[in-house]
């Protein structure tokens, strides 16, 4: 067997070759790769008519697609044309009462005018729509002397505290100091639901424990809106109608509480009604005007229903102003009424 003997290295030689093992493993230089160029993309901001008349999208294309053809495929505005013209305004939750009383003004004017032709038949309803939505206009208008005080009521779901909580935002944009009173304390997380509203636009909130007397907060709520040089109290009530007695006695304990500390407080009393109930907001609205009496309007949910028919029917059959209508979930998506703009929205072709 022949035996071989290795020399060892000598330590220059392994150093020599670990530095070019070294030089062999560095990495290869990366190319450079260009940054990718960043594209933006103006969206274009929906001017208040755009929003209102998307808005209003799903009524009007129950309603306008309609009339349209009845319009166009009818020659003479006779008894049929009428019974057409009725039911698809019904369809629309404009109401039997509201509905007679556009076709009693649509039929006289088409006669007295001897109206011809589907465009001028739509002019024609178009304004009665307006005429009878024009009755009972007023802009809510809380400049006073010391704080004005809201009293907001309705039925738990029709988006009373976030018409409230929206409120509170937008009257705090325009540099107004906001105190929010939470007097429904019969409803579970109720004034939870408040706080984080009262949180999102910097204001006060005033609360009781769950089950508290709901006098009692709106009176701390005054004396708090009185203290602090307040330019508006928007108070959260409950909106039981289950029990209509119980429901007046605790309004008109508010109402006194209220008064004594601010006078002729509250200044307004404003009913939240759900669009997408259709015909059931207006038997709340009667309701609610009998038990504790009620200054204006707040409909909710436009955007979401078919049957925007009923913001007519509110206003031309309770005597009552529409004040804010909600047209969508953004904070600026609830907007003082303005019927024209309204009518406008709802006729004009996509």
């Amino acid at each position: 067997m022949i035996r071989r003997r290795i020399r060892p290295r000598k330590k220059a030689e392994v150093e020599k070759r670990d530095e070019d093992i070294a030089a062999d493993s560095t990495p290869a230089e990366m190319p450079t790769v260009a940054e990718p160029e960043v594209v933006t993309v103006e969206v274009p901001t929906l001017s208040l008519f755009e929003r209102m008349k998307a808005g209003l999208s799903k009524t009007q294309s129950a309603l306008l697609g309609r009339v349209d053809a009845l319009f166009s495929s009818s020659s003479a505005v006779d008894a049929d044309f009428l019974e057409e013209l009725e039911e698809i305004l019904i369809t629309a939750d404009f109401g039997m009462k509201t509905t007679q009383l556009l076709l009693i003004a649509f039929k006289q004017r088409v006669a007295d005018e001897k109206t011809e032709g589907a465009a001028q038949l739509r002019i024609i309803l178009k304004e009665e729509v307006l005429r009878l939505m024009t009755l009972n206009v007023a802009p809510l208008d809380i400049e006073r002397d010391g704080p004005f005080v809201l009293l907001v009521i309705g039925v738990n779901g029709v988006g009373k505290t976030t018409t409230i909580g929206k409120l509170a935002q937008q009257y705090t944009q325009q540099g107004k100091k906001v105190i929010l009173g939470a007097a429904d304390t019969f409803r579970a997380a109720a004034a939870d639901q408040l706080s984080v509203w009262g949180e999102r636009a910097g204001v006060t909130v005033i609360r009781h424990e769950e089950g508290s007397d709901p006098a009692a907060v709106a009176f701390d709520s005054v004396k708090a809106a009185v203290a602090r040089n307040a330019d508006i109290l928007i108070l959260d009530t409950a909106g039981r109608l289950h029990n209509k007695v119980n429901l007046m006695e605790e309004m008109k304990k508010i109402h006194r509480v209220m008064g004594r500390e601010i006078p002729q407080a509250p200044h307004e009393t404003l009913l939240v009604l759900d669009a997408t109930t259709g015909q059931n907001a207006l038997v709340q609205a009667r309701l609610f005007k009998e038990a504790v009496g009620i200054t204006g309007i707040a409909i909710t949910k436009l955007d979401g229903t078919a049957k925007g028919g009923m913001a007519v029917a509110i206003g031309a059959e309770l005597n009552l102003p529409v004040r804010f209508i909600g047209i969508g979930e953004g904070i600026d998506d609830l907007r003082p009424f303005d019927p024209e703009m309204f009518v406008d929205a709802l006729f004009e072709n996509h």
